[in-house]
């Protein structure tokens, strides 16, 4: 199963510290809210989700209130495991990260390896020029597709 991998680049543009986020579900965050979001140093996150969570066990304690607190503190724990990882994305951006690309991979390493490859190096490549003739198999909107739209973009 393919995971996206957001890539982002600190303010002062060095690739060496490119940081890669998988964009998805944390089993940890899910687990472990208010302290997953401190690991990571997502300070107000994780005093939102301590005090939710705090509330929540206090309702559970009240007669008549039991499901609503563990809903409750279920809920927290759900949304910080499905939004945590944006969390981190959103700080860093205010922080003055750029969010370069965003990969589908099965692994990290996939993914790093498919952004660090289509990064420029600095050498000169000199690109072959094709002879495009104009043929009645090759005129925009008369070429063969397997799918709805042509490779010219258009509609069948």
């Amino acid at each position: 199963m393919a995971s996206s991998y957001v890539f982002l680049v600190p303010p002062d543009g060095q690739r060496e510290d490119t940081r890669t986020i998988r964009d998805g579900f944390s089993w940890l965050a899910f687990l472990f809210p208010w302290i997953w979001l401190l690991a990571h140093r997502l300070w107000l996150h994780a005093i939102i989700a301590f005090a939710l969570q705090a509330i929540g066990g206090v309702l559970t304690e009240e007669p008549g209130f039991g499901p609503a607190g563990m809903a409750l503190a279920f809920g927290v724990n759900l949304f910080v495991g499905f939004e945590g990882q944006n969390f981190r994305i959103r700080s860093l951006a205010s922080r003055g990260w750029r969010e370069e690309a965003a990969i589908g991979a099965s692994s990290i390493d996939l993914a790093e390896e498919i952004y660090f490859s289509n990064i420029e190096t600095g050498a000169d490549f000199k690109v072959p020029e094709w002879n495009q003739t104009s043929s009645p198999q090759t005129r925009p909107g008369h070429s063969t597709s397997l799918g709805l739209f042509g490779f010219d973009g258009g509609r069948k």
